[in-house]
């Protein structure tokens, strides 16, 4: 199974510009062949472009340093050099790009979207155009500028419309296989989920929104303690979140005010979006759902809903929040 890397630092170099030639014509029958060097080529932009295919920025970890290609230096009889290909950086999705200093670069949202990082060294120019009146033959060409460099950090938060919130073991990984079409690890032990993952929940022949389950929280997650606390930044960008909770613990509100401390001690932006409350395993609970009801708050007991993921009870009402995100689409 391939590593599942979501953050990375790297050195990027664009290409260096080409010399200009200084060279002359040389013609039988032609005594004086005036200057006929070519430019040189620009070199090589750095360009990242968001591809939905990817879903890891493996391939870039173990890649310290890249460079585009310079151009070429300029020829006789006019021949400009050609232009250094650019390096084209294929990332996920979600791709946050920053300096080394923190600052937002660029945020690549959208399947395709391209941003020119470092613009190549132009290329020089050739002795042609330094011919005059009174210098008809001149020996000077420019050489190409240098290319730009820079040290970035790559940071993948995933973009869903439904984040998936819960403690270990507490069903997510379920649900999602059975709503979509994403394929998670299902044990009855804690983090079966290790990495983020995405998954398409399909509400009619053409309604759809996208699921995010990241690995389980534990308490002091925020504090940088189990493995929730590094994919936390998977579902800032999410529209909605969906707490999802044990029938079968001994307190279900209990628990669910301890994600929202998790939550809260994390962001504060994350802490503010809409939300809805899952108990799972009803199949298995001892308690019913009405004793389930009246261990909430009245405030919170319309955002209830009860299911099983392995029986699939209550999973068609689960419908009623993808319209609702449909309906209000809340920033992200």
């Amino acid at each position: 199974m391939n590593k599942f890397i979501d953050s990375t630092t790297i050195s990027l170099q664009s290409g260096h510009g080409g010399a200009g030639s200084v060279s002359f014509r040389r013609e039988k029958y032609i005594e004086k062949g005036g200057p006929d060097g070519g430019d040189g080529g620009r070199g090589g932009n750095v360009i990242l472009i968001a591809d939905k295919k990817i879903s890891s920025l493996l391939s870039l970890h173990s890649k310290k340093h890249l460079r585009a290609e310079d151009g070429q230096a300029g020829g006789k009889k006019l021949s400009n050099g050609r232009s250094g290909a650019d390096l084209k950086i294929h990332v996920p999705v979600g791709t946050v790009v920053k300096n080394t200093a923190g600052d937002l670069i660029r945020d690549l949202t959208t399947d395709k979207q391209s941003f020119t990082i470092l613009r190549g060294g132009k290329g020089g120019k050739g002795n042609h155009h330094f011919a005059t009146s009174t210098n008809q033959a001149p020996v000077y060409a420019q050489k190409g500028l240098p290319g730009e460099e820079a040290n970035i950090s790559l940071e993948i938060k995933l973009i869903a419309d439904i984040g998936l919130v819960g403690f270990p073991n507490a069903g997510k990984s379920t649900l999602i296989s059975v709503l979509t079409n994403a394929k998670a690890r299902i044990a009855d032990y804690p983090f079966t989920t290790l990495t983020p993952k995405l998954g398409v929940y399909k509400l009619d022949w053409e309604n759809s929104v996208i699921i995010a389950d990241i690995p389980g929280l534990i308490e002091g997650a925020h504090t940088g303690k189990g493995l929730g606390i590094d994919f936390l930044k998977h579902i800032e960008r999410t529209c909605y979140l969906f707490f999802i909770i044990e029938a079968t613990g001994e307190n279900p509100y209990k628990s669910f005010q301890k994600l929202r401390k998790e939550i809260k001690n994390y962001s504060n932006i994350l802490y503010n979006k809409p939300f809805a409350i899952g108990i799972s395993k009803i199949d298995i609970a001892a308690a019913g759902i009405e004793s389930l009801q009246k261990k909430f708050p009245a405030e919170l007991r319309d955002e209830l809903y009860f299911f099983s993921g392995v029986t699939r009870a209550g999973l068609k009402q689960l419908k009623k929040i993808g319209y609702n995100i449909l309906n209000n689409k809340p920033n992200r």
